[in-house]
């Protein structure tokens, strides 16, 4: 298996260190990066920061200045 298969990974649950459990995540847009877009994933009980993923842009979006 290559790394090309997790490259599109994508995260429904993660450890909380302040409600100490593994909790579902949201995802939230942080912001839209010349490389790719920066989301954040907050817990869904108590909003903490849990993490974070830049996702890159296709090859269809452009920056258009």
């Amino acid at each position: 298996m290559n790394n090309a298969s997790f490259q599109q990974l994508e995260a429904t649950s993660l450890y909380c260190p302040h409600c100490k459990v593994a909790v579902p995540v949201r995802k939230r847009l942080l912001i839209v990066l010349p490389e790719g877009d920066k989301f954040e994933y907050l817990c869904s009980h108590c909003a903490s920061s849990l993490g974070s993923k830049v996702e890159p842009h296709g090859k269809e979006n452009k920056l258009i200045i």
